[in-house]
């Protein structure tokens, strides 16, 4: 593989010249969305609701200009009617709330007919649009909500409610920062939106391809290098990217074909990428978008999110690593071939650094100066640009090749806010509703009715509800439904909420690959052409640690850097410990002399590791060691 195989910069967000009115359009707005993004988070953001109600207004825009009703059918005509009128009543919503933001925040208004036509106009626009954007599971959730808060009164037992009228919901919903300009969408105009264009400038300015060929040179000349290629590329690419299908969709259109191409089975190629991707989900600094919403929900700094995320993180990626190094071992995949290869001074080259290492400098001189997360991100996006500019202009490029590049990662910036910002809305609805009608609460004392004080009980059933809920629905919008009705459930057993909201993410994220409604896993199959259920079987062997991983949280507070450096280093030690056992389980490495009983072997050293104390981790990594040293049973042909 040579540095021409792979621009991942270039996939999926570069863009032919725009030849139709709506492309146009689409390529003038996204432009519009990523300058506005800058902007604010540079000078600030405007007053509360004319940021927030203008962000809406833009972000619809620019989902019926990408998403159109009808498509290119007969019925498109029509299509343009209704495109046109949603847009129009987000407009007109958006107008009337910026012209009246000191009323609506000042004297809380009552809701007149006018608020409640604009309001749930609104609102069916974005439930139309997220399901355009998504999938028709979040919208019916976050209607089913809004009903609920309605015809509360008709329901009998402990989840019935007074039920609140049209005029109530509206002033809720419409006319307050709580519903359609809430602290979400707070969220998504300034700190997620400033670091998905700071993605989106790192990766068009050569980011993409500086990750492929460091992925390459570290993982790709040891057995099952093309898969090891796609776990480092994947988790380095999705810790920007901020999405599992777009990851698959950008890293695996060109690590499945080099898999395949060395004769991988086609489903195991599918399942390295796509349990690499969701992984991405956890990495920072982005985590998927989920990591800015954390922060606001548990009402800590998003630094503190980001450390304390990243232990899990880096555990996530050694149990997916090593998976993937004692399958090839065990079933002969082979490794690239030297001569594809990268060079190691064409991927280290100063000119393909600079923009990294200045992004990554202008992120820390913010939070040096202790600034705001969006002007933090601002600096490290002035630093990509400059460093950019520089090196392209110091190896011959010309001032028109920089400024093309530039915009394209601005329009590439602004897109990328368009379906997370969408979701973020209704999800805010959704929230709004439940704190409304009390439901979490509900919900929390039926679960600790039935599980009483078992946090392991609980701990299982919410990781449960979280892959379930989370099926079909993109990471952030799913931790967020989650978190709102079931986090409190942990947190009244004593637990820390930032373990717990992690906790939630993690088994949010693992819901995009787990069976049957597993969106990562379809994209993977469709590119490694292979039967989805193959795909999802592998991804599930290679993903095992990640299933077990969010238990240790609760097991070892320590890695998630709480208790001195004695509690975290033992979590360091037993944590490590644990998922290279549980690799080794669902690699089916076998253990000299043991044969079919390895598993048990594997079993034994995991359930030590979550042992406290420092002599059950010293003996499970003895037996760790021990396993890994003694005589492999001799390879098989296939996987």
């Amino acid at each position: 593989m040579t540095s021409q195989d792979i621009d991942p910069a270039q996939v999926g967000s570069a863009e032919g010249v725009p030849t139709t009115l709506r492309e146009r359009a689409a390529a003038g707005l996204s432009l519009l969305i990523g300058i506005f993004v800058f902007y604010t988070s540079f000078f600030g953001a405007f007053e509360t609701l004319i940021q927030r109600a203008g962000f809406v207004a833009m972000i619809v825009t620019m989902a019926v200009l990408l998403y159109p009703t009808a498509g290119k059918t007969r019925l498109r005509p029509l299509g343009i009617v209704l495109d046109l009128a949603m847009v129009g009543w987000v407009a007109v919503s958006a107008v009337y709330v910026i012209a009246n933001f000191e009323r609506i925040m000042v004297e809380l208004p009552f809701a007149e007919p006018i608020d409640a036509w604009l309001g749930f106009g609104t609102l069916l626009v974005i439930l139309e649009l997220a399901r355009r954007t998504a999938s028709v599971v979040f919208p019916i959730i976050v209607g089913g909500m809004v009903a609920y808060a309605f015809f509360g009164d008709a329901i009998p037992g402990s989840f019935g409610h007074r039920g609140f009228g049209i005029y109530y919901i509206t002033e809720v919903m419409f006319l307050s920062d709580r519903g359609l300009w809430g602290m979400l969408v707070s969220i998504a105009s300034t700190t997620l939106a400033a670091f998905i264009l700071f993605g989106a400038l790192l990766l068009h300015t050569g980011a993409g391809q500086t990750f492929f060929d460091l992925s390459a040179r570290a993982g790709g000349a040891s057995p099952g290098g093309a898969a090891k290629i796609a776990t480092i590329a994947s988790g380095l690419f999705g810790s920007i990217s901020g999405s599992s299908v777009a990851n698959i969709a950008t890293t695996g259109n060109f690590t499945i074909p080099l898999m395949k191409r060395l004769r991988y089975p086609a489903p195991f190629a599918g399942g390295v990428e796509a349990v690499a991707s969701t992984g991405g989900q956890l990495a920072p600094p982005i985590m998927g978008t989920a990591a800015f919403v954390m922060a606001e929900l548990v009402g800590v700094n998003y630094w503190t999110i980001v450390a304390v995320a990243f232990l899990p993180a880096l555990l996530f990626y050694i149990g997916v690593f090593t998976t993937v190094h004692l399958v090839a071992k065990r079933t002969g995949l082979g490794q690239v071939d030297a001569a594809d290869l990268p060079d190691w001074r064409a991927a280290l080259d100063w000119r393909r650094l600079a923009p990294i290492l200045a992004g990554i400098a202008g992120l820390a001189w913010g939070i040096w100066n202790g600034n705001s997360i969006q002007l933090t991100a601002c600096y490290g996006m002035i630093g990509i640009m400059v460093a950019y500019t520089v090196a392209t202009l110091t190896g011959g490029g010309t001032w028109a090749e920089v400024i093309a590049t530039l915009i394209r990662a601005f329009r590439d910036g602004g897109k990328g806010v368009v379906i997370v910002g969408i979701l973020l809305v209704a999800a805010q609805v959704f929230v709004a509703m439940v704190n409304l009608t009390g439901v979490g609460v509900a919900i929390t004392s039926q679960i600790l009715a039935f599980a009483g004080d078992s946090i392991w009980l609980i701990a299982v059933i919410m990781a449960g509800v979280c892959l379930i809920a989370g099926m079909g629905l993109p990471t952030s919008a799913a931790y967020v439904l989650v978190a709102a009705v079931f986090a409190p459930v942990l947190i009244q057993q004593g637990l820390d909420p930032v373990m717990v909201h992690l906790f939630v993410l993690y088994y949010a994220a693992l819901s995009v690959i787990t069976p049957p409604v597993c969106v990562a896993v379809f994209v993977a199959s469709t590119i490694a052409q292979a039967p989805w259920l193959a795909v999802a079987r592998d991804t599930l062997r290679l993903g095992g640690t990640a299933y077990a991983l969010p238990m240790l949280f609760i097991a070892y507070p320590g890695l998630l850097l709480a208790g001195g450096p004695a509690e975290i280093a033992l979590a360091i030690v037993s944590g490590t410990v644990f998922v290279m056992a549980v690799a080794a389980l669902f690699a089916a490495q076998p253990v000299s002399r043991l044969g079919l009983v390895s598993p048990l072997f594997w079993i034994a050293v995991a359930g030590l590791a979550l042992l406290h104390g420092c002599l059950p981790s010293l003996a499970a990594l003895g037996l760790l060691i021990l396993g890994f040293r003694l005589p492999e049973a001799p390879r098989r042909a296939a996987a």
